[in-house]
């Protein structure tokens, strides 16, 4: 680790640094680090333990790119983001460095999102929905969103109600295309992809990590049809109907 924080140092050195190092602040580097954690995701996903130990490295980086930043501004060093979180991690669990005992993983779940609240109203934070980041990818916050409204009741008993407000969002949408108007338009469908990351939370799934795999899927199966059809240029010149015919033949090979 020390040897990390050299390399991260020498590079942000004015003079025998970087000069690309050297000129970025937090602003341009917090687009890499979001980067950085996608591609985690990614060799988590792919199940390769040889990018997953690589993109770890990269991610990590990151970290102490903005520790180095912060550093050089007076505000801390890396140390001190190592000791707020080993201390957040011992107080938010109890269970396990103190004597409170939880019955199950649904009482921790609880006991952590209590300790979590507690944080944030001694920062000074009155919302319940305070301290959701707007930076977040929007999936993962509208469903960050929907959890913070259940602590305090506001929620949907099952998914069969969800499912109830999903049919509703779609007759709203096509009332809003019958109409033509662009932004009823925009805003039914934003409706609609927030009543749909409702329905993956009350049914346990992870809306990301469901379009991440719908996503790896169609372009598989594009890539068959790609190629079944003898190329891009082929394709332009065949019909819809011809390239259905494609798809639903690849469809179905990756299904048997």
């Amino acid at each position: 680790m020390d040897r990390l924080l050299q390399i991260m140092s020498r590079l942000r050195d004015a003079e025998l640094g970087c000069p690309w190092d050297a000129e970025q602040d937090f602003a341009t580097i917090a687009p890499y680090t979001i980067e950085e954690a996608y591609e985690v995701a990614d060799a988590i996903e792919r199940g390769s333990m040889d990018d997953l130990r690589d993109e770890l490295g990269d991610l990590l980086f990151q970290v102490v790119f903005h520790a180095q930043m912060a550093r050089e501004a007076g505000a801390f060093h890396f140390q001190d983001v190592v000791e707020a979180i080993c201390e957040k991690m011992i107080s938010r669990h109890p269970h396990v460095f103190g004597d409170q005992p939880v019955e199950d993983i649904a009482a921790q779940t609880r006991a952590w999102e209590a300790a979590k609240a507690r944080e944030r109203e001694a920062k000074g934070m009155e919302s319940v929905l305070d301290g959701i980041p707007r930076g977040m990818a929007e999936l993962q916050r509208s469903v960050k969103l929907q959890k913070r409204a259940a602590q305090v009741g506001f929620d949907w008993p099952d998914a069969s109600q969800v499912l109830d407000k999903f049919d509703e969002e779609v007759a709203e949408i096509r009332e809003a295309v019958a109409e033509n108007d662009p932004a009823a338009i925009e805003d039914e469908i934003g409706d609609l992809l927030f009543v749909v990351t409702n329905l993956a939370r009350k049914l346990k799934v992870d809306p990301a990590r469901a379009l991440r795999r719908a996503n790896a899927k169609f372009e598989t199966r594009f890539r068959a049809v790609e190629q079944a059809g003898g190329g891009k240029e082929n394709l332009e010149a065949m019909s819809l109907e011809e390239m259905e015919t494609l798809w639903q033949s690849v469809k179905k090979e990756n299904s048997e």
